[in-house]
């Protein structure tokens, strides 16, 4: 998918897939590191010797990167309002700069910062846990409830709701640019940018949202040994979103569909065609 995105002339120079290049290489990067982790974990029945550096990376990735992937989507949410409805705020390369290149740089540095200030250089120590099997959990979540609440606020509860929110505000005004205009080519390419877009918030929605809710839950003051349990299915739930966030996307193409038909086709030609014994 990212390289069929990169390779391809078209799409990689086309601007509502810039902010998903980025997210499919972070995908990519938990696909060959986190999971396997994991399974490993699993394999060896929670007994594996890590050092201390490996921990923090492991934290580093599964969360820094995982939140920087989730906030980039809620921004593509909102970006993607303004390349189908409001196309004058990027005709120029000024505009272009300021409107789609500056916020999204900015994004990516800003989550970058403050994650490897808060997990890889902490003011504080970080809390090592041989048995978990996240194996560090940062110092903040201990000794400033304050960060911690901005932390959760922020980079995990308001993406999701602004993922679920502009989606939905998104289809909206698609619908009745519809009914304004019809089934022009213009409606055809605007509803192709928008089904892009909704396929990955479907993912957000079914498998992103349960663990937002706890966390809403869990500020909200009630004990997180009360939810210990719903805790763990929604976490589990959450991983699913990096794996299918790509196929997500890949379903979307247009090239990527046409290829699908194809193979379809050929395989039924094949059953037509094959000899009766």
């Amino acid at each position: 998918m990212l390289c069929h995105l990169l390779w391809n002339r078209k799409l990689r120079h086309a601007l509502h897939n810039h902010v998903l290049i980025i997210i499919i290489f972070i995908c990519l990067i938990h696909e060959v590191t986190i999971y396997p982790w994991m399974i490993h974990f699993y394999y060896k029945q929670h007994i594996w010797k890590r050092t201390h550096l490996f921990c923090t990376i492991w934290r580093f990735i599964d969360w820094g990167l995982y939140y920087t992937h989730t906030i980039l989507f809620a921004w593509a949410t909102i970006e993607r309002h303004i390349l189908i409805f409001h196309d004058k705020w990027i005709s120029t390369k000024k505009k272009r700069l300021l409107v789609h290149y500056l916020p999204l740089i900015m994004l990516v540095l800003y989550c970058l910062i403050y994650y490897s200030v808060t997990i890889l250089f902490p003011p504080c120590e970080n809390i090592f846990d041989a048995y978990s099997m996240i194996c560090i959990k940062p110092c903040y979540f201990k000794s400033s409830s304050s960060l911690y609440t901005y932390d959760t606020l922020v980079h995990q509860i308001l993406p999701i709701f602004i993922i679920v929110g502009f989606s939905i505000g998104l289809l909206i005004r698609i619908r009745r640019q519809k009914n304004r205009i019809g089934q022009s080519l213009k409606w055809r390419k605007h509803w192709k940018m928008a089904l892009q877009l909704l396929f990955v918030a479907i993912i957000y929605l079914i498998f992103g949202l349960p663990l937002t809710i706890m966390s809403v839950l869990y500020l909200s003051g009630i004990p997180l040994d009360a939810t210990s349990k719903i805790t763990e299915y929604a976490l589990f739930l959450n991983y699913c979103t990096i794996i299918l966030c790509p196929i997500a996307s890949a379903v979307s193409l247009p090239r990527r569909r046409n290829e699908r038909k194809n193979m379809l086709r050929l395989r039924h030609q094949a059953r037509a065609i094959a000899p009766i014994t």
